[in-house]
């Protein structure tokens, strides 16, 4: 069977965008350990998702990129709560977007998948990136998906190609794929806080739910 190495962090994206290809692909995921204070809970999420759909899980540890960074997501600083209006309010969403950023976080994880996709074979790179994200979070737009896959077709021997089926999608069209899909949404966590029970107001949070909020869905955090 062919293979696809998925960067998943256990949130809503990734799982969804892991999910799309689970009936043709041997699914091989890993989980980042960069100091992130959701580390537990983004592991614990993977390592429950990959049971339930049968999916390889590995943790792959990155101490040196918590050391350099500033992001409040692995400093001590407060991670930035958001209310659902702020969400489309460009301005804000890009100070919350700047507080949050790890240096060249999905460059460095992409490129690790690289390595691991040449090693076993694995055809494709599966990534949750997402076209309401990507309005401020470069390393999720559709440019930088293009410009990495031209990258990987000068720089890798193998044909690898990565795969980012939300790359067009906000977060009501994703939860609607993952539905669509049969993708553990359940089991998924979003929360940038790391706590046992989702915070409900930071920025991942509030798209979250908001999404579901606008489906009439039942919301699961």
């Amino acid at each position: 069977m062919k293979k696809a190495i998925s960067v998943l962090s256990g949130g809503l994206d990734c799982t969804v965008a892991t999910s799309v290809f689970d009936k043709d692909y041997e699914i091989y995921a890993i989980t980042f350990n960069y100091g992130q204070k959701a580390f537990k809970q983004e592991a614990r999420a993977s390592k429950n998702i990959c049971e339930k759909m049968n999916w390889k899980h590995e943790v792959i540890d990155l101490p040196w990129l918590s050391k350099i960074s500033s992001s409040s997501l692995n400093t001590q600083e407060e991670i930035p709560e958001v209310k659902e209006d702020d969400l489309d309010d460009f301005d804000k969403s890009i100070k919350t977007a700047s507080s949050v950023w790890v240096p060249a976080r999905n460059t460095v994880f992409t490129s690790i998948a690289l390595s691991y996709a040449e090693s076993i074979g694995a055809e494709i790179i599966i990534v949750g990136w997402n076209g309401e994200e990507g309005m401020t979070f470069p390393d999720n737009s559709k440019e930088y998906l293009e410009e990495f896959n031209e990258l990987i077709s000068v720089a890798s021997p193998d044909k690898i190609r990565i795969e980012a089926p939300c790359i067009d999608l906000n977060k009501e069209e994703i939860v609607e794929l993952g539905v669509e899909t049969g993708a553990p949404i359940d089991l998924s966590y979003s929360c940038y806080k790391g706590e046992s029970k989702p915070c409900g107001v930071c920025e991942s949070c509030m798209r979250r739910k908001r999404a579901f909020k606008k489906l009439k869905m039942k919301y699961s955090d």
